[in-house]
This record gives structure tokens, C-alpha cells and sequence, in this order.
């Protein structure tokens, strides 16, 4: 599943899954830039160590609940590589608060960092996927959103999930006859997704049906599947990488 040649950009790259997402692209052979908010210096040594795997690479500040600001990272991405094929939506705040107390402005946050942010970014990266022919748009869910699971004092972090599904699922409709793949991999709980595989083997999960805890790989492994050619088929789909911690 090389991806020699390919370019992409990871939203919220600098640090936890965003950051192994980023890393496990360039170690497969694309150029790679990450976008961060706050966290500089961590954004810019994630791009250091992307350029030390012999890859081209980029931090962008950015706030991508804002248009611009999409627009903006997209283009600086597309210049700096003179393509850009790959767009992995990683951002998404979430908050552990029941519905009655929870402020509107704490919803819109989680609604617009999740959901909002997959729809601006997306929408800005089509044009450049279209002139390549070739896209693909991998999205983060959450365990159980393809079937608006819920969780008690989780409700606005389910609904934007469950939404990002939706989006999912019509914008693979939309662009499917231009080479562009939409899909969304849907992680269960990652308390560190730095974690090893070698050492997560070692630890117990009595909540997994493989009865270990997952890791950050995991994830990098569908997501770069849904990256490759080999993925050209998938479309439009919903993969769990949970271990069975919610069947």
C-alpha cells in the first residue's frame, strides 16, 4: 500500500492520533503537512521528523472551524507539494457535561470542531482532488456513530460524529465519479495512541473483545488502507477500529 508520490494533509497533526496518523503517511512514502492551532513547537517537531523519514512537510497554523483559515492550510499545502490527494479530518474537541448544563457555546464548539471543520476542509480540498483525478477524504468518527450510538453526558460529541457519518455518506455520493473516495474510521476509547502495539499486547482490556487496549497504529493501519489504490472500491463506509469494545 505504497503511497509514493501522494501528498496529504492531516487536521490537528501535532500531537496524539493526529500525530501517529501524520507519521504513519510519511513512512509510507507521502508528503505530509499538519495543521495546529496552538501547540507550535510540537507542530513543527512533528514536521521535523516527517522530513527526517526523507519526506516533504509542512505545519500550518490554522483554526479549522473557519473557512479562511481551511482555504488557506489547503492551499499552502497544494503549493508546497504541487498536489494534494489525502485529506484525514482528525480535529474534534469533545466534553463529558449532561444536555441541561451544557452552555450553547460549549455545543456549537464540539459541533463545529467535529462536523463543521470535516465540511469546510473537505469542501476546500475537492477542487484540488478533482484536477489530480484522484482523492481520497478519510474522516474520524467515533465507535457506534454509523448507528447514533449514544453516550450519557456525551450528547453533543455523538450527534457531530453521527453527523460526520451522514456528511460521509452524501459526499461519497457526490464525487465518487471523479476518483474520490469519502470514508470513516471510527476509533473506540485510545487512552494513549503513542502506545506501542508490542506493549498494548502485553496490557489486558476487559472492555475488547480482543482483550487488549488499542493503539494509534491500529488506526494508521485502516487509514492507510483507505488512502491507497487498493481502496479505490471503498466508498462511503464506516470501519471501527475497536477491538469489539462496542458490537
Amino acid at each position: 500500500m505504497s503511497l509514493d508520490g501522494r501528498a496529504a494533509l492531516v487536521t490537528g497533526g501535532s500531537r496524539r492520533i493526529g500525530k501517529v496518523l501524520a507519521l504513519a503517511l510519511a513512512r509510507e512514502g507521502a508528503d505530509v503537512a499538519i495543521t495546529y492551532r496552538s501547540r507550535e513547537r510540537e507542530a513543527r517537531s512533528v514536521a521535523a521528523t516527517i522530513e527526517g523519514l526523507g519526506r516533504r512537510s509542512l505545519a500550518v497554523r490554522a483554526d479549522v472551524t473557519r473557512p479562511a483559515d481551511c482555504r488557506r492550510a489547503v492551499a499552502a499545502a497544494a503549493r508546497r507539494f504541487g498536489r494534494l490527494d489525502i485529506l484525514v479530518n482528525n480535529v474534534g474537541a469533545w466534553i463529558v457535561k449532561p444536555v441541561e448544563s451544557t452552555t450553547l457555546a460549549e455545543w456549537r464548539e464540539v459541533l463545529d470542531s467535529n462536523l463543521t471543520a470535516t465540511y469546510l476542509c473537505s469542501q476546500a480540498v475537492l477542487p484540488h482532488m478533482r484536477k489530480g483525478g484522484w482523492g481520497r477524504i478519510i474522516n474520524l468518527g467515533a465507535a457506534g456513530a454509523y448507528r447514533a450510538h449514544g453516550s450519557a453526558k456525551m450528547a453533543s460529541f455523538y450527534a457531530a460524529k453521527a453527523g460526520i457519518v451522514a456528511f460521509s455518506k452524501a459526499l461519497a455520493r457526490e464525487v465518487g465519479r471523479d476518483g474520490i473516495t469519502v470514508n470513516v474510521v471510527s476509533p473506540g476509547v485510545l487512552k494513549d495512541p503513542e502506545l506501542s502495539l508490542a506493549a498494548a499486547r502485553r496490557r489486558r482490556d476487559p472492555d475488547t473483545a480482543t482483550g487488549r487496549p488499542g493503539t494509534g497504529a491500529d488506526l494508521a493501519a485502516a487509514v492507510l488502507f483507505l488512502a491507497s489504490d487498493e481502496a479505490g472500491f471503498v466508498t462511503g463506509d464506516v470501519l471501527g477500529v475497536t477491538g469489539g469494545w462496542l458490537l
